[in-house]
Order: C-alpha cells, then sequence, then structure tokens
C-alpha cells in the first residue's frame, strides 16, 4: 500500500496557484500582500507535510517505528539521502528550507516572506520530485 499524498499535492498545487498570482498583483497592493501571505503559509505546511511523510518511508529501514518518530527534522532528511530516498544535494536544500523557515522566529514580515518568495520555485520543484518518492516507499 502506498502512502496518500492527496494533501501534499494540494498543498503544492495551492502553492504554485498562489505564487503565479502573487507575480501577477501589484507589488503594492493588498492582493500582492494576501498572495504573499498564503504563500509563506503553504510553504511552511509543505515542509512540515514533507518531513512527517518522510518519516513513514523511513520506518522501513529502521528496527522500530519509534525511533523514526524521535528524529528530528533535519535528521529525516539526512536519513532519506542516508537510504538513496533523495539525492545529498536534495538533502541539503530542504535543509535550507528548514533554515529558511525557522528564521519566522526572528523576522516574520517582509523580509522572511521576500526571502522565502525567492525559494519558492525550486522548493515547488524539489516538493513535486519528494511526492514521486513518497509515493514510491514501502508502507503498511
Amino acid at each position: 500500500m502506498s502512502i496518500d499524498t492527496t494533501f501534499y499535492k494540494r498543498c503544492i498545487q495551492t502553492l504554485e496557484q498562489a505564487l503565479e498570482l502573487l507575480q501577477q498583483s501589484e507589488a503594492d497592493s493588498i492582493n500582492y500582500d494576501m498572495y504573499r501571505s498564503a504563500c509563506v503559509k503553504e510553504f511552511e505546511i509543505i515542509l512540515e507535510q514533507t518531513g512527517k511523510l518522510l518519516r513513514k518511508c523511513l520506518k522501513a529501514w529502521f528496527h522500530s517505528p519509534k525511533v523514526v518518530d524521535r528524529l528530528v527534522f533535519k535528521d529525516v532528511f539526512r536519513q532519506a539521502a542516508h537510504h538513496d530516498l533523495i539525492s545529498l544535494e536534495e538533502a541539503e536544500r530542504w535543509l535550507e528550507y528548514r533554515d529558511n523557515r525557522n528564521n519566522t522566529t526572528h523576522d516574520y514580515g517582509k523580509g522572511f516572506a521576500e526571502t522565502t518568495l525567492k525559494l519558492l520555485p525550486r522548493f515547488i520543484h524539489d516538493a513535486q520530485a519528494i511526492e514521486q518518492v513518497i509515493q514510491q516507499c514501502p508502507h503498511d
């Protein structure tokens, strides 16, 4: 049985649409602010969902599911690369995405949002690629 990625795919589609509408909006408009906020929120949701879904994938390589459940976020991606679910380069990008997300505790304003927006085209591509990997993972 494969892992259900329906919600995950929908989040990626939502992010793609929000980014497209953001790029069509005037930078000083309320629409720009609204779509920027939507992009940031979807970025956060996808990032968290990626970690959760990869944990499900990794359980096949560990003697106990509890060991996987205790992995911190960054270790999930390191283990995914170790088990060839993703490349080292992909793992590094996911760690950068996480670092960017962690910066929200210091700057949850325009600066963070604009930095996040620059990451989104590659992030979307990486999320789509990892969704395909997750679908192929063995799962109970």
